[in-house]
């Protein structure tokens, strides 16, 4: 199921969705015109101290492991509560973009079903 061209258009499309929402976010943080779009809310919750930074290297390096190719399933992994906690500040604070973070959602949970057999390890009781 991994060869599957869908699987991959999807895996890139996220990740490039996640590189360039990270180096937006450092244009913001040093003071530049973004390229894309920001919404004010999150800037009025994330700031553009730390916090942003922290948020933005995440979802640079996660976007990064994804179009490489190499550690799929960590890039995947690091990036998903990302994903969920942008999914619900759409949901509550800011639906303008909803839509397309359900479809960033819906994408990033197939990626996550397609490999989950990756992820078998982590839930294996041991002593």
């Amino acid at each position: 199921m991994r060869n599957h061209p869908v699987f991959h258009i999807l895996r890139y499309a996220v990740g490039l969705i996640f590189v360039a929402a990270g180096l937006n976010g450092y244009f913001v943080f040093w003071g530049l015109e973004p390229f894309l779009p920001e919404s004010p809310e999150a800037l009025e919750l994330l700031g553009t101290g730390y916090l942003l930074v922290m948020e933005k290297s995440v979802e640079l390096i996660g976007g990064l492991l994804l179009l490489w190719g190499r550690f799929i399933p960590l890039g995947l992994a690091a990036l998903f509560p990302l994903t969920i906690n942008i999914a619900a500040f759409h949901l509550f604070r800011d639906p303008q973009l909803l839509l397309p973070v359900l479809g960033l959602t819906a994408a990033h949970l197939y990626l996550l079903w397609v490999i989950r057999d990756r992820y078998r390890p982590l839930f294996v009781y041991r002593l």
